[in-house]
C-alpha cells in the first residue's frame, strides 16, 4: 500500500500525486509491482525498499549518492493470544533529495500517531522530519516499557496470591519481550551515534560528497537529535532495570515454588509414617496365632485407643525435631 503526504500552511494531508516535491511516501507492506514502481520512479535500490520487509533485517545506516536508508527497530504490541505480548518490527527510512520514504511490513502504532499529530510535521524539512520520526520511536518505547512495568506488577500481587502456572507464564513472555526490547534499543543506539557522526561530518565538511544537499541543516537539528539519543538510552535502562527486577522475581518465585514442594513432600511424608503405626499394630493382631486379651470383649477398642495414643506421641515428637 502506497500512501503520499504533504505539508501545505504548516498543516499535513494526504496526496495522490508522487510527483511533487517535499513528499513523505508511506509503504505498508508492499508488493512487487509497487516496490519497482517506487525505485523506477525516484531512482532508489530495490534493496533500500525491501530490506525492512524482513523481520530479521538489523538496524544500521546506509549511504549510497544523495540516498540515505535509516533502518531502525520499532515496538509493537501482539495479540493477547500470541506468546509474546511485546515485540519489534523493522521500519525503512529512505531519505531523498526530495523526499522521505517510510516502508513497513505492516500497520504500526508510530506511524498511526504521527500522523494524528499532523500539525507537528513537516515533510518540507526532511531533517526535522526524521529525528521527529526517531523520537516518538524512543517516547513509545518508553511507553511500552512502562505499561510491561505495570502488567509485571500485577501479575505478581496475583502469584503471590495463587503460584499458578499461567502467571508464571505470562512473566516469562514478559520478560522475553523485554529482552527483545533491549536488543532493538541497543541497535537503534548505534545507528543514532553513527547518524550524529556522520551529520556533524557533513556539516564541517563543505567538500564531503555524502549527502549534503540531502539534510537541510538546522541549527535546533542537533539539540533535538541529542534529545533522541539520551531518549533512547533512558529506554536502554529502563528495560535493563526492569529485565533484571524481572529476572530475579522469577528466580524468587522459582525458589518459593521449589520450598513450598519441600513443605508439601515433608508433611506427606509425616502423615505417612504417623498412618503406618496402625498399620503395625492392627498387623499384629491380625495374625493367625493366639494373642493376649483376644478374647476380651474390649480389644478391638483397645487396639484402637493404643493406635492413636502412639500416633499423637509420634507427630509431637517430629514436631519437636522439626522445631
Amino acid at each position: 500500500m502506497i500512501r503520499a503526504y504533504k505539508t501545505r500552511n504548516e498543516i499535513t494531508m494526504e496526496t495522490s500525486s508522487l510527483d511533487e516535491e517535499d513528499l513523505w511516501i508511506d509503504l505498508v507492506n508492499p508488493t512487487e509491482d509497487e516496490i519497482l514502481e517506487i525505485s523506477s520512479r525516484f531512482g532508489i535500490k530495490t534493496e533500500f525498499l525491501m530490506a525492512p520487509l524482513d523481520y530479521d533485517e538489523s538496524s544500521r545506516i546506509e549511504t549510497v549518492s544523495q540516498l540515505i536508508l535509516i533502518l531502525v527497530n520499532i515496538p509493537k504490541m501482539e495479540h493477547k493470544e500470541m506468546p509474546v505480548m511485546y515485540n519489534t518490527v523493522p521500519l525503512g527510512i529512505v531519505i531523498t533529495d526530495g523526499m522521505v520514504i517510510t516502508v513497513s511490513l505492516e500497520e504500526n502504532q508510530l506511524i498511526e500517531e504521527l500522523l494524528k499529530t499532523k500539525s507537528k510535521i513537516d515533510t518540507g524539512n526532511r531533517m526535522h522530519f526524521v529525528l521527529q520520526l526517531l523520537y516518538n520511536n524512543a517516547m513509545l518505547f518508553l511507553r511500552y516499557l512502562k505499561d510491561i512495568d505495570k502488567m509485571s506488577t500485577g501479575i505478581e500481587q496475583n502469584v503471590r496470591k495463587s503460584l499458578r502456572n499461567e502467571e508464571l507464564i505470562k512473566l516469562l513472555n514478559l520478560e522475553k519481550s523485554l529482552v527483545y526490547f533491549s536488543t532493538s534499543l541497543r541497535s537503534n543506539e548505534f545507528v543514532l551515534e553513527r547518524f550524529r557522526r556522520h551529520y556533524l561530518r557533513h556539516v564541517r565538511e563543505e567538500r564531503s560528497m555524502i549527502s549534503v544537499g540531502v539534510l537541510k541543516q538546522d541549527e535546533d537539528d542537533m539539540d533535538f537529535l541529542e534529545d533522541v539519543i539520551i531518549e533512547n538510552k533512558q529506554a536502554i535502562d529502563m528495560a535493563d532495570i526492569y529485565s533484571n527486577i524481572l529476572g530475579n522475581t522469577m528466580d524468587a518465585f522459582a525458589t518459593i515454588i521449589s520450598n513450598n514442594l519441600n513443605i508439601v513432600m515433608k508433611f506427606l511424608a509425616i502423615v505417612t509414617v504417623v498412618l503406618a503405626i496402625p498399620a503395625i499394630v492392627t498387623s499384629f493382631y491380625g495374625m493367625n496365632v493366639p494373642l493376649p486379651y483376644q478374647r476380651f470383649p474390649l480389644t478391638y477398642l483397645g487396639i484402637v485407643v493404643l493406635s492413636c495414643l502412639m500416633m499423637i506421641a509420634l507427630a509431637i515428637l517430629i514436631n519437636k525435631k522439626r522445631s
